[in-house]
Parts: structure tokens; C-alpha cells; sequence
């Protein structure tokens, strides 16, 4: 059985669509579009080593952009601090008296949480926002400073 080229480029790009499903990395996809680049160009009749540069240009330069897109995209918020991780972060609490060290209990959602204050200053009484979950203790600051 005789493939011609441009069947085993389209045969390259499958399998490395398939690999990155497995993988989930995407930068397979950006090769697999180069693989595309040098199936088309097997079409149109070019020679093998066109064919190569159609897909090193296509498929490096796409995993070069998407390499510099990922880089230069903002970064998330830590997840202690991220409230699309924990739907608690941004609440308030009503701390009525603070221990030593800033550490309080106060009840939250029908629980009662330690608590830590994590801002400037002294901690006074009073209705705080939750900055940060770590474990089972809440990162608050005053409602007030935000």
C-alpha cells in the first residue's frame, strides 16, 4: 500500500491531535498544524523539503505564539486567596472579641471557624471580610479598610 505524502502529513496530524487529548497540553495542536501546512503543501505539488519548512514554520511559529501568549497572560490569585476556588473569600464575619496573637473563633454558616487576622494594625471587634481560606481557618482583614 502506497501512501502519498500528503496522507501520511494528515496521518502525523491525527496522531498528534490524538496525543494531545491524552495529554491536554495543546502545544500538540499547534504541531498538528504544521503537519496540516505540509499536508497542503504536499497537495499543491511542492517537494519534500517544502513540505518540512511549511511545517517548521507553521507548526513552530504557532507553539511560539501560544508559548508567549500563556507567558504573558495575567496570572491567577493563589487558590487560598482565589474566589473562584472558595465562595467564602470576599464574606464578612462579626468577630466579638480577639485573642492573642490575632486569632479569634466566630460562627460562619452555622459553624464556628477559627479565624486570623491578617491586616495592619491591631485587631478591633467588628465585622471583617474573609481575604483567604488556608485549611480550616479564615484570613480576615476590617470590612472597612476594603
Amino acid at each position: 500500500m502506497d501512501f502519498s505524502a500528503s496522507t501520511l502529513w494528515w496521518l502525523v496530524a491525527g496522531v498528534l491531535v490524538a496525543a494531545e487529548m491524552l495529554s491536554g497540553t495543546f502545544y500538540l495542536l499547534m504541531l498538528a498544524l504544521g503537519c496540516t501546512a505540509a499536508a497542503l503543501a504536499a497537495h499543491a505539488g511542492l517537494a519534500a523539503s517544502a513540505q518540512f519548512v511549511a511545517a517548521a514554520l507553521v507548526g513552530g511559529g504557532a507553539t511560539a505564539a501560544w508559548h508567549f501568549r500563556r507567558a504573558s497572560a495575567p496570572r491567577s490569585q493563589p487558590v487560598e486567596s482565589n474566589r473562584d476556588v472558595s465562595l467564602d473569600i470576599g464574606q464578612t464575619v462579626q468577630v466579638d472579641a480577639w485573642g492573642p496573637g490575632g486569632e479569634a473563633r466566630v460562627q460562619y454558616r452555622g459553624a464556628a471557624w477559627a479565624v486570623h487576622y491578617q491586616a495592619p494594625g491591631v485587631p478591633t471587634p467588628g465585622t471583617h471580610v474573609i481575604v483567604a481560606v488556608r485549611g480550616n481557618r479564615f484570613e480576615v482583614a476590617p470590612a472597612a479598610a476594603r
